[in-house]
């Protein structure tokens, strides 16, 4: 099973930005099934919501409300960022790590809250 661990959420003004990182962890054979990274989040009072894919091959995917703003990206196989400029109170959530799976079964972090206030 693979065990992930999001860091870097906290406080931020609108228009300001944050850095956040999955770290995954688990045995080899875990790790070696990891297909598609990404990151999800969820408002208060809200589903569940994509905000970036990174399938492999490079074909990087973004909510449409994210596009422009957020960066995804990876520095190797076991840890992946997202990069969220241009905060606004509608990116309020608590973010979540995703690692899915050739047939998409997905394992997840345990979530970190980003909270965007003046």
């Amino acid at each position: 099973q693979v065990h992930l661990v999001e860091s870097g959420g906290g406080f931020v003004q609108p228009g300001g930005s944050l850095r956040l990182a999955c770290a995954a962890s688990g045995n080899p054979r875990s790790l070696s099934t990891i297909y598609t990274k990404g990151w999800y989040r969820q408002a208060p009072g809200k589903e569940r919501e994509m905000v970036a894919l990174m399938p492999p091959g490079g074909s990087l995917i973004y909510a449409d409300s994210v596009k422009g703003r957020f960066t995804i990206s990876r520095d190797n196989a076991k840890n992946w960022f997202l990069r969220m400029d241009s905060l606004t109170s509608e990116d309020t959530a608590v973010y979540y790590c995703c690692a899915k799976d050739r047939v998409g079964r997905a394992s997840w972090g345990q979530g970190t809250q980003v909270t965007v206030s003046s």
